[in-house]
């Protein structure tokens, strides 16, 4: 039994997608999840995506980190879902209920609401998640917003001289984080303008994070930082992120397909 792929990145975040509505695929478990995502004996990706049929939306889309945890929500792979669907669509997570509309070379995302509260960040405790009275180091007051998965947003005077490698896993099991984390540090270019470097809880420093770039973009917009559009960038390109009116963000930016294979479950452990 072998199963199709696809491979596909939005700004070098990488996915590998399987599509459960065109063949069976095999139980998803955390130890395939993780194997099929390793990048020196698997396919490699940072997220691993399944699409289903759904009966609350066009389809479902399950979302698995690199070490196979399943996760709520990914903004770069909802871009790329959507240039893969080809078609405006609605999409069922575990983080809600988004929209995707394909445009030239990529896709726009509806991402819903942010949500601020403490126990829907969630937080291990009440606190402040406009400016978190707590702090690592050298990165103190976060903002936390969660947009279908948790973050946390330190603004610096440089981002890129954090060390993330070292602050970002203390940060995302820190015990203030019952569900772990994402870490961002952001730096304020101008009100139109964010540089930012993102640690993914599950994945570690990756190229690119579409709600890593929507939480940082509303910390700064609810500090009053920024406009309520901006530009955020990335090591891997940038994405326009607007707050409406309504409260819902939006997404846009690229993502394409890379190529396309296929496995046999087997030669991971994983009887077909």
């Amino acid at each position: 039994m072998r199963i199709a792929f696809t491979k596909m990145h939005g700004l070098g975040n990488d996915f590998v997608v399987l599509d459960g509505r065109t063949q069976a695929l095999p139980p998803m478990t955390a130890p395939l999840a993780a194997a099929l995502a390793d990048r020196q004996t698997g396919i490699g990706c940072d997220q691993l995506i399944l699409i289903e049929p759904s009966d609350s939306a066009d389809f479902r889309m399950r979302i698995f980190n690199a070490d196979g945890g399943e996760v709520e929500a990914c903004g770069n792979a909802t871009r790329a879902i959507g240039v893969l669907h080809g078609v405006p669509a609605r999409i069922e997570t575990l983080g809600g209920l988004l929209s995707a509309t394909p445009i030239a070379g990529g896709a726009s995302v509806e991402m819903g609401k942010p949500r601020f509260e403490w126990d829907r960040i969630p937080l291990a405790y009440a606190m402040d998640t406009l400016t978190m009275p707590v702090g690592w180091e050298d990165l103190d007051a976060p903002a936390a917003v969660n947009v279908g998965n948790p973050h946390v947003i330190f603004f610096v005077p440089d981002c890129h001289a954090v060390d993330l490698a070292r602050l970002g896993p203390l940060i995302e099991y820190d015990p203030l984080f019952p569900d772990r984390v994402n870490v961002n540090v952001a730096t304020i270019r101008a009100r139109d303008a964010i540089d930012l470097r993102v640690w993914e809880r599950g994945v570690g420093e990756t190229r690119a994070c579409g709600t890593g770039a929507c939480a940082t973009a509303i910390g700064a917009m609810r500090r009053g930082l920024v406009d309520r559009r901006v530009t955020v960038t990335l090591a891997g390109g940038s994405l326009a992120i607007a707050w409406r009116e309504d409260d819902k963000i939006v997404m846009t930016g690229p993502a394409t397909e890379s190529f396309r294979g296929t496995f046999d479950p087997a030669d991971f452990g994983v009887p077909a």
